[in-house]
C-alpha cells in the first residue's frame, strides 16, 4: 500500500515508484487525468491523431456492445503508454467520494484498459456501502448494496418521494455491522441520526 507524496502533481511521478495494482481515487482527480489526456490526444501528426481517433472509437464500441475493455491489438500500439501512466501494473480502479461523468468513466476504462467500478457511502457507514460490479457497462448507477449492510428507502411525503415511484425515490436508510453506534460525546447528533437507536439503522 502506498501513499502519494503529498504533491498533486506529482502524482505520475509517485505511480512510476509504487506501480500500483489498485487505484482508488476520487473524481476531481480522475478528471484532471481525463483532461490531460485529452490534450495529449489532440497533438501530433496527422497519423498519430487517426491511428488515436481509431482505438478509441474501436474500444468505446467494443465496450458498449460488453466486449471489456481491452484490445489485443490497440492495447499494445497506443494505450500500453497511458496504462504507464500509472506504473503500468493498474489491474482495477474505483472512485467514490462524488459523482463522475459517465464520459470520463467510459473513456479512462479503455485508456487504462481495466475496470473502474464506482462506489457510494457514507463515512458513518465505514465508507463503501454501494459498488458496481467490475465489468458491468452501463454508467450512471452505483451498483448493488454490499454483504455488511441492509437498505432501504424511507417515504419522504412531503417531498413527493415515494418508494412506489416507477423510479423509485425515499430517504435512504442503513442498517449492518458497518454502521456507526454514534457520534463521538454527541448524544444529539445521534439522536437525529438514528431513525431507531439501538438498531443500528440509520438515516
Amino acid at each position: 500500500m502506498g501513499f502519494f507524496s503529498g504533491d498533486v502533481t506529482k502524482i505520475k511521478e509517485d505511480c512510476a515508484v509504487l506501480q500500483p495494482t489498485f487505484f482508488p481515487s476520487v473524481p476531481r482527480l480522475f478528471n484532471r487525468i481525463f483532461g490531460v489526456l485529452q490534450e495529449k490526444f489532440s497533438e501530433g501528426s496527422c497519423l498519430k491523431l487517426k491511428l488515436i481517433n481509431s482505438a478509441t472509437t474501436k474500444k468505446l464500441a467494443n465496450y458498449e456492445a460488453g466486449k471489456g475493455v481491452t484490445h489485443c491489438f490497440y492495447d499494445k500500439l497506443v494505450f500500453k503508454k497511458i496504462k504507464a501512466i500509472l506504473g503500468g501494473k493498474v489491474r482495477a480502479m474505483l472512485t467514490g467520494s462524488a459523482p463522475i461523468d459517465g464520459k470520463v468513466l467510459k473513456f479512462l476504462k479503455i485508456c487504462f484498459c481495466c475496470p473502474i467500478v464506482e462506489g457510494y457511502g457514507m463515512t458513518e457507514t465505514c465508507a463503501g456501502s454501494f459498488i458496481t460490479f467490475p465489468n458491468d457497462p452501463e454508467i450512471g448507477h452505483v451498483g448493488g448494496p454490499l454483504q455488511n449492510v441492509k437498505v432501504r428507502l424511507r417515504d419522504i411525503p412531503e417531498m413527493q418521494y415515494l418508494s412506489s415511484d416507477a423510479n423509485p425515490r425515499g430517504e435512504i436508510c442503513f442498517f449492518g455491522s458497518g454502521v456507526m453506534s454514534g457520534y463521538f460525546k454527541n448524544e444529539e447528533k445521534t439522536a437525529e441520526a438514528f431513525s431507531d437507536p439501538g438498531t443500528g439503522q440509520r438515516t
